[in-house]
């Protein structure tokens, strides 16, 4: 009895969501399939990923569809849970529905279809989804009276890569606002505006859940919550000559040390700090400075990245592209051949003009030239460099490959399909699309400012480094001393 009366309870509630949301009977005439999108947010410590997009398409013969976790029992009980989970439902004449739940549950589908003069809900069978289902199609049917429909569902899990969550190309309002900083050089932590930062030239890094800061001048790593904007230190400042990259693979921070000369290890969970490899003394004119652990060497090394197997770092005085085996030390010289140039070609054959920032999508590096004002491209298994997008000559001129410009590029980061450049003398944030180079201007009115306003009315002051959680941008605002949020 309590089942049926809960289940009338959940009709009655649905009904009147239905009627609210379309106040008709569906439109039998109709588009013939309808496309939702769902996001998934979720904090699993092991995975450290930031979210999950899945669509499907439906017959719009099923006008309703909701979604709850597939550990809880879908009636009136469930819905009043508000505090621990969303409860979805959408009319299929819309676009995109957002629910949250924890990974560690997944997904169950339910259909509110038309039959005849009433509406009946029914589970989607074997629609659970999950992380490790990663990559899958699954294919199901929703069968309405005496009719069958095919929905075909497919969903991707993004990863941590590059020091970032790709996977999920960001859709941006390209509203700027401020997330933490009070404006002035500092180090003191607290929550938004009452934390402090000092010039970090570059250095930002996402796990998805939280941020991760080389402070230059303060010479700590700071953490900040991307929900609240909770500034902590992790590390430092004795521990450190000079921090200026940064990057995470979700379980290990990977910093660079611009004055100490070394790549050093933090363990995220409990701050644990070690030397990787760095002798601690820059490269002597001449002396190879590849080796293992502390007997390679680095000369002012500005960036680094990681794709879960390898670092990558950019070595400024060197002009070189570095790749250092993580589980060893080993570091080798992939790119570069030491002069201060800019040209293409296969390892060191090709030349960088004082490269700075530096980020990967498991396949390519993308490497940002400060003095050089190009965007380059490395192909990780040969070596290969190639100019991706900028004239080689200081600017802000958009357009596509060589025709488009830069000023002074430097912190770089991708979502997969997307680059996304800080200008540091040129005070934007760039956008690349890296199939074909095309350049445009996201934010920044190219003049020096601090407004959190939208698109090309807001203004920064020489950003540094920038970073994504897979939904949003954030930004190093070097001489505003703030971390900025582009949505």
């Amino acid at each position: 009895m309590i089942f049926i009366r809960n289940f009338i309870t959940l009709l009655s509630v649905l009904l009147v969501v239905l009627l609210f949301s379309s106040c008709r009977k569906l439109d039998k005439e109709g588009p013939a399939t309808a496309t939702v999108s769902i996001k998934v947010n979720h904090s699993r410590s092991s995975s450290r990923m930031a979210g999950t997009i899945t669509s499907f398409t439906a017959a719009v013969d099923t006008e309703l569809i909701a979604l709850v976790p597939d550990n809880t029992t879908f009636n009136q009980q469930y819905l009043s849970l508000e505090n621990r989970y969303q409860f979805a439902l959408t009319d299929l004449s819309n676009d995109t529905v957002t629910l949250t739940v924890p990974l560690d549950t997944g997904i169950k589908i339910y259909s509110y279809a038309y039959i005849g003069d009433s509406y009946t809900l029914s589970e989607l069978k074997n629609t659970a989804i999950r992380a490790e289902q990663f990559g899958e199609t699954n294919s199901f049917t929703i069968s309405s009276g005496d009719t069958s429909k095919e929905v075909s569902l497919k969903y991707f899990f993004p990863a941590q890569m590059g020091g970032s969550i790709q996977g999920i190309e960001l859709s941006l309002s390209t509203a700027v606002t401020t997330l933490a900083g009070t404006g002035s050089s500092g180090s003191a932590d607290g929550t938004g505006t009452a934390a402090s930062f000092g010039a970090t030239y570059g250095g930002i890094t996402s796990d998805g859940t939280n941020l991760y800061t080389a402070d230059y001048n303060s010479s700590k790593i700071r953490k900040i919550v991307i929900d609240n904007g909770t500034v902590t230190t992790l590390a430092g400042s004795t521990s450190f000559k000079g921090p200026i990259g940064i990057t995470t693979d979700g379980t290990n921070l990977y910093v660079v040390e611009f004055t100490g000369q070394r790549i050093r290890q933090i363990i995220i969970d409990n701050g644990t700090v070690t030397t990787l490899a760095g002798s601690g003394t820059a490269t002597v004119t001449g002396q190879s400075p590849d080796g293992t652990g502390t007997a390679a060497s680095f000369n002012n090394a500005l960036d680094i990245t990681t794709d879960g197997t390898n670092l990558y770092v950019a070595d400024g005085s060197n002009n070189l592209i570095r790749q250092i085996v993580i589980s060893t030390g080993v570091v080798t010289t992939l790119a570069g051949s030491g002069s201060g140039s800019s040209s293409n070609g296969t390892g060191t054959a090709a030349s960088f003009n004082r490269p700075w920032g530096i980020t990967t999508d498991g396949t390519n590096l993308y490497v940002s030239e400060y003095n050089g004002h190009n965007i380059r491209q490395i192909v990780i298994d040969n070596g290969t460099v190639t100019t991706l997008a900028g004239s080689g000559s200081s600017g802000s001129v958009n357009g596509t490959g060589t025709a488009a410009s830069f000023n002074a590029p430097m912190g770089i980061t991708t979502d997969g399909t997307n680059l996304y450049v800080a200008e540091y003398t040129g005070h934007n944030i760039r956008q690349i699309v890296i199939d074909n180079g095309t350049v445009t201007t996201l934010a920044g009115s190219g003049s020096s400012g601090s407004a959190d306003l939208t698109g090309t009315e807001a203004s920064f002051n020489r950003p540094s480094g920038v970073t994504t959680d897979g939904n949003d941008l954030y930004v190093i605002d070097n001489s505003n001393y703030l971390i900025r949020k582009i949505e």
